[in-house]
This record gives C-alpha cells, sequence and structure tokens, in this order.
C-alpha cells in the first residue's frame, strides 16, 4: 500500500533541483521565502537533503505553471508502462456498476 507513496516521495525528493530550475525563480528569492539565507539555501539544492516540511513549503514557494507542467511530464513518464483500458471497456465497468 505505502510502495506507491513512498517511491513518489522519493522521486519528488530526486527532481528538486529540476523544480527550482523550471520554476524561474532566482535562488536568493527561493531562500528568502523559506526563512534560510541563501548559503544554506543553495546547500541544501546541491545535497537534496529537505525535510518533508521544508519540501512542502518550497514547493508551495515555486509553484506556477511551468512547475506543474514539468510535474505533469514526469507523471506521464512514470505511468507510460502502466495498464490502461479503453473507454469502452471503462463504459462496460461503470455500467456494471449501475
Amino acid at each position: 500500500m505505502g510502495t506507491p507513496i513512498v517511491s513518489s516521495y522519493k522521486r519528488l525528493l530526486e527532481n528538486v533541483t529540476n523544480i527550482i530550475d523550471v520554476s524561474g525563480y532566482r535562488n536568493d528569492y527561493i531562500a528568502k521565502k523559506l526563512g534560510l539565507k541563501p548559503q544554506n539555501f543553495s546547500v541544501k539544492k546541491q545535497r537534496g537533503n529537505w525535510t518533508p516540511d521544508e519540501l512542502e513549503r518550497l514547493l508551495n514557494v515555486v509553484d506556477n505553471e511551468d512547475v506543474e507542467n514539468y510535474l505533469m511530464l514526469e507523471h506521464m513518464r512514470d505511468a507510460k508502462d502502466d495498464e490502461t483500458i479503453s473507454y469502452d471497456e471503462y463504459k462496460e465497468i461503470v455500467n456494471k456498476w449501475k
């Protein structure tokens, strides 16, 4: 049950630097919003040692359309091998519930 959640969290941590870069915000701006000194932010960005709370705050700061598009693209890449069903198969399943 927890494996997909943990995998998603790990993937998010692996992509923090890319998310920051895609956001278009300057490091000093993000650091200020997070209440960190720019040097400390730079070290965290390099090492990737974000706490869950810091990661959540960071994502709230950099949230914009470019970041959303990047995250959606990564999600689609992760799901490319997932099993899917056709719309007709979906309709059959839904009709069985009625």
